[in-house]
Protein backbone atom coordinates (compact mmCIF):
# COMPACT_ATOMS: atom_id res chain seq x y z
CA UNK A 1 0.00 0.00 0.00
CA UNK A 2 1.41 3.54 -0.81
CA UNK A 3 2.75 5.26 1.84
CA UNK A 4 3.01 9.30 2.33
CA UNK A 5 6.52 10.51 3.78
CA UNK A 6 7.19 13.99 4.58
CA UNK A 7 11.11 14.62 5.01
CA UNK A 8 13.57 16.55 4.44
CA UNK A 9 16.85 17.64 6.07
CA UNK A 10 16.74 19.33 9.28
CA UNK A 11 19.07 21.49 11.54
CA UNK A 12 19.32 20.42 15.07
CA UNK A 13 17.29 22.61 16.19
CA UNK A 14 14.20 22.25 13.85
CA UNK A 15 14.54 24.07 10.64
CA UNK A 16 14.73 23.23 6.81
CA UNK A 17 15.99 26.41 5.43
CA UNK A 18 17.05 29.50 7.35
CA UNK A 19 14.87 32.56 7.27
CA UNK A 20 15.93 33.77 3.95
CA UNK A 21 15.29 30.27 2.15
CA UNK A 22 18.94 29.96 2.28
CA UNK A 23 21.55 27.64 4.54
CA UNK A 24 22.07 24.64 2.33
CA UNK A 25 25.57 25.27 2.31
CA UNK A 26 25.24 24.13 5.95
CA UNK A 27 22.42 21.48 6.00
CA UNK A 28 23.12 19.69 3.02
CA UNK A 29 27.30 18.95 3.32
CA UNK A 30 26.35 15.59 4.06
CA UNK A 31 25.93 15.08 0.50
CA UNK A 32 29.55 15.13 -0.09
CA UNK A 33 30.57 14.35 3.27
CA UNK A 34 32.21 10.42 2.23
CA UNK A 35 33.45 8.76 -0.81
CA UNK A 36 30.13 6.65 -2.17
CA UNK A 37 28.93 7.99 -4.99
CA UNK A 38 24.97 8.04 -5.84
CA UNK A 39 23.79 9.26 -9.54
CA UNK A 40 21.07 11.39 -9.91
CA UNK A 41 18.90 11.55 -12.88
CA UNK A 42 20.95 15.11 -13.02
CA UNK A 43 24.42 14.11 -14.46
CA UNK A 44 25.70 17.49 -12.59
CA UNK A 45 24.72 16.08 -9.54
CA UNK A 46 25.86 13.30 -8.20
CA UNK A 47 26.27 12.85 -4.40
CA UNK A 48 29.53 11.34 -2.44
CA UNK A 49 28.26 10.02 0.83
CA UNK A 50 29.39 7.09 3.81
CA UNK A 51 28.19 4.05 2.67
CA UNK A 52 25.28 3.95 5.28
CA UNK A 53 23.90 7.08 3.90
CA UNK A 54 24.42 5.97 0.47
CA UNK A 55 22.81 2.82 1.22
CA UNK A 56 19.94 5.09 2.78
CA UNK A 57 19.54 6.99 -0.54
CA UNK A 58 19.48 4.03 -2.83
CA UNK A 59 16.22 2.62 -0.47
CA UNK A 60 14.52 5.85 -0.22
CA UNK A 61 14.60 6.21 -4.24
CA UNK A 62 13.52 2.78 -4.68
CA UNK A 63 10.30 3.21 -3.21
CA UNK A 64 9.30 6.18 -4.18
CA UNK A 65 7.03 7.07 -7.24
CA UNK A 66 5.95 10.46 -6.66
CA UNK A 67 6.78 13.52 -5.08
CA UNK A 68 4.22 16.98 -3.63
CA UNK A 69 5.87 20.10 -3.43
CA UNK A 70 4.85 23.85 -3.25
CA UNK A 71 5.03 25.74 -5.97
CA UNK A 72 7.74 28.06 -4.20
CA UNK A 73 10.00 24.82 -4.11
CA UNK A 74 9.34 24.24 -7.85
CA UNK A 75 9.65 28.20 -8.34
CA UNK A 76 13.42 28.59 -6.26
CA UNK A 77 14.84 25.17 -8.06
CA UNK A 78 13.94 26.59 -11.35
CA UNK A 79 11.37 23.20 -11.92
CA UNK A 80 15.12 21.68 -11.47
CA UNK A 81 15.90 22.00 -15.21
CA UNK A 82 12.55 19.99 -16.59
CA UNK A 83 12.98 17.13 -14.39
CA UNK A 84 13.87 16.44 -10.92
CA UNK A 85 16.73 14.64 -9.60
CA UNK A 86 14.62 11.71 -8.33
CA UNK A 87 13.43 10.90 -11.63
CA UNK A 88 9.65 10.51 -10.62
CA UNK A 89 6.71 12.85 -11.17
CA UNK A 90 6.43 16.09 -9.40
CA UNK A 91 2.83 17.10 -8.14
CA UNK A 92 3.19 20.73 -8.37
CA UNK A 93 0.40 22.76 -5.60
CA UNK A 94 -0.35 25.95 -7.12
CA UNK A 95 -2.63 28.78 -7.49
CA UNK A 96 -2.20 28.71 -11.40
CA UNK A 97 0.09 26.93 -13.85
CA UNK A 98 2.96 28.80 -14.14
CA UNK A 99 3.35 30.58 -17.72
CA UNK A 100 5.63 28.21 -20.03
CA UNK A 101 4.71 24.99 -18.08
CA UNK A 102 2.20 22.69 -20.02
CA UNK A 103 -0.76 21.54 -17.76
CA UNK A 104 0.31 17.69 -17.74
CA UNK A 105 3.77 16.38 -18.61
CA UNK A 106 5.35 13.04 -17.84
CA UNK A 107 7.65 15.31 -14.89
CA UNK A 108 5.40 18.27 -13.73
CA UNK A 109 1.68 17.77 -12.72
CA UNK A 110 0.05 21.33 -11.37
CA UNK A 111 -2.98 20.79 -8.64
CA UNK A 112 -5.02 23.89 -8.13
CA UNK A 113 -7.37 22.83 -5.78
CA UNK A 114 -5.77 21.61 -2.85
CA UNK A 115 -4.06 19.32 -0.72
CA UNK A 116 -6.07 16.70 -0.88
CA UNK A 117 -6.12 16.60 -4.74
CA UNK A 118 -2.23 16.78 -5.33
CA UNK A 119 -2.12 13.57 -2.99
CA UNK A 120 -4.50 11.64 -4.46
CA UNK A 121 -2.54 12.25 -8.04
CA UNK A 122 0.23 11.58 -6.71
CA UNK A 123 -0.51 7.69 -5.15
CA UNK A 124 -2.21 7.32 -9.06
CA UNK A 125 1.42 8.47 -9.94
CA UNK A 126 3.42 6.35 -7.85
CA UNK A 127 1.33 3.15 -8.54
CA UNK A 128 2.78 0.94 -5.64
CA UNK A 129 5.29 2.81 -4.28
CA UNK A 130 5.64 5.69 -1.96
CA UNK A 131 4.58 9.92 -1.97
CA UNK A 132 7.48 12.19 -0.88
CA UNK A 133 6.19 15.21 0.16
CA UNK A 134 8.45 18.30 1.01
CA UNK A 135 8.89 20.01 3.78
CA UNK A 136 7.15 23.35 5.48
CA UNK A 137 3.64 24.24 5.24
CA UNK A 138 3.06 21.75 2.27
CA UNK A 139 3.99 19.05 5.22
CA UNK A 140 1.81 20.45 7.85
CA UNK A 141 -1.13 20.32 5.38
CA UNK A 142 -0.96 16.98 4.36
CA UNK A 143 -0.37 16.46 8.63
CA UNK A 144 -3.54 18.59 9.25
CA UNK A 145 -5.85 16.81 6.07
CA UNK A 146 -4.83 13.23 7.95
CA UNK A 147 -2.74 11.69 4.51
CA UNK A 148 0.66 12.05 6.37
CA UNK A 149 1.59 8.85 7.44
CA UNK A 150 5.64 8.61 8.34
CA UNK A 151 8.01 11.66 8.88
CA UNK A 152 11.70 11.12 7.79
CA UNK A 153 14.37 13.60 8.72
CA UNK A 154 18.00 13.62 8.01
CA UNK A 155 19.29 15.00 11.32
CA UNK A 156 22.85 17.37 10.57
CA UNK A 157 24.79 19.08 13.29
CA UNK A 158 24.20 22.60 12.80
CA UNK A 159 21.81 25.25 14.60
CA UNK A 160 20.75 27.53 12.02
CA UNK A 161 19.34 29.96 14.89
CA UNK A 162 16.31 30.60 12.94
CA UNK A 163 14.00 29.73 9.73
CA UNK A 164 11.79 27.33 7.97
CA UNK A 165 10.37 24.64 9.99
CA UNK A 166 9.81 21.28 8.92
CA UNK A 167 5.89 21.61 9.92
CA UNK A 168 5.93 25.18 8.59
CA UNK A 169 2.12 27.11 10.57
CA UNK A 170 1.45 23.92 12.16
CA UNK A 171 -1.69 25.02 13.80
CA UNK A 172 -2.95 21.19 15.25
CA UNK A 173 -0.04 20.95 17.59
CA UNK A 174 0.91 18.76 19.37
CA UNK A 175 1.13 15.94 17.11
CA UNK A 176 2.82 12.83 18.42
CA UNK A 177 4.60 9.93 16.83
CA UNK A 178 5.76 7.05 17.01
CA UNK A 179 9.64 5.46 16.42
CA UNK A 180 11.89 5.97 15.73
CA UNK A 181 11.37 3.11 13.50
CA UNK A 182 14.83 3.83 11.82
CA UNK A 183 18.01 5.20 12.78
CA UNK A 184 20.75 5.30 9.96
CA UNK A 185 24.21 6.40 11.37
CA UNK A 186 26.03 8.16 8.54
CA UNK A 187 29.19 10.63 8.10
CA UNK A 188 27.61 14.23 9.25
CA UNK A 189 23.60 13.06 9.17
CA UNK A 190 21.84 10.97 11.40
CA UNK A 191 18.77 9.50 9.13
CA UNK A 192 15.42 9.19 11.15
CA UNK A 193 12.25 7.87 10.62
CA UNK A 194 9.05 7.99 12.73
CA UNK A 195 5.15 6.82 11.83
CA UNK A 196 2.80 9.47 12.72
CA UNK A 197 -0.14 8.02 15.42
CA UNK A 198 -3.47 7.91 14.21
CA UNK A 199 -6.23 9.25 16.71
CA UNK A 200 -8.32 6.40 18.37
Amino acid sequence: MTSVLAGATMSLDGYIADAAHGGFEYLFQWYGSGDVETPTANPDMTMRTSAASARHLREHTERTGALVVGRRLFDMTGGWGGRHPMDVPVVVVTHSVPDGWPRESDSFVFVTDGIESAVARAKALAGAKDVGVNGGTIAAQVLRAGLLDEVHVDLVPVLLGDGIPLFAELADAPVQLEGPTRVVEGLGVTHLAYRVRRAG
